[in-house]
């Protein structure tokens, strides 16, 4: 039987609402201080959910705006004993502008952002010069952001926005390794072309 919102929430994997209202202590929230990896957008927790069970060394934290999605990530991880893990509904850009302390997460994950292809819907897309300074501001030194998308145009922008940010180096595109994503199933049996960056925050 599927756990209620309010049970995840009394179990501590999923975080209460107001957890982004204000400063987010990630040492807190997990119990412990080991290194800290976000997914934005972790939808049902394909990818969050296997990277947690193959590194119990870290800390997954997921940022979902979906309230269902998250509560469902939520459970899959209890019931598959995570302890690694907790999922936050809230829009990731108040997260990376407001919770988030300087220098405070390893490893930001961003798989298949929506690419708002409509002209008049581009100020929407999340990866834009304020995030990617909000993003930099997050990562330890040498911490790295890992992002994908299977949209081209919409990663040229990406990758001019990153590469023009500062104090990031920019790892050249290369073969993508797989994350299993429900989007990333979803488009390879369809034969998309999938596009990936690494940028690694320097000093």
């Amino acid at each position: 039987m599927k756990s209620s919102p309010e049970e995840l929430r009394a179990a501590g994997v999923l975080l209460a609402d107001a957890v982004a209202d204000g400063p987010i202590d990630l040492a807190a929230i997990f119990g412990n201080p080991r290194p800290v990896e976000i997914e934005i957008g972790s939808g049902k927790g394909a990818f969050l959910l296997r990277r947690a069970a193959e590194r119990p060394e870290i800390n997954l934290l997921g940022i979902e705006w979906l309230a269902g999605y998250a509560a469902y990530a939520a459970d899959r991880a209890c019931r598959a004993g995570l302890t690694n893990v907790r999922l936050l509904c809230a829009d990731a850009e108040q997260v990376f502008a407001k919770c988030l302390a300087d220098e405070s997460v390893q490893r930001v994950h961003i798989y298949f952002p929506d690419p708002w292809p409509k002209r008049r819907h581009l100020g929407r897309r999340l990866i834009k010069p304020e995030f990617v300074r909000r993003l930099r501001r997050v990562l330890r030194a040498g911490g790295t952001a890992y992002i994908v998308t299977d949209h081209a145009e919409y990663f040229r922008r990406i990758y001019r926005v990153m590469e023009s940010a500062g104090g990031l180096a920019i790892l050249k595109p290369g073969g993508m390794e797989a994350v299993g994503s429900n989007f990333e199933k979803k488009y390879a049996a369809r034969g998309k072309c999938f596009y990936s960056l690494t940028a690694i925050r320097c000093g």
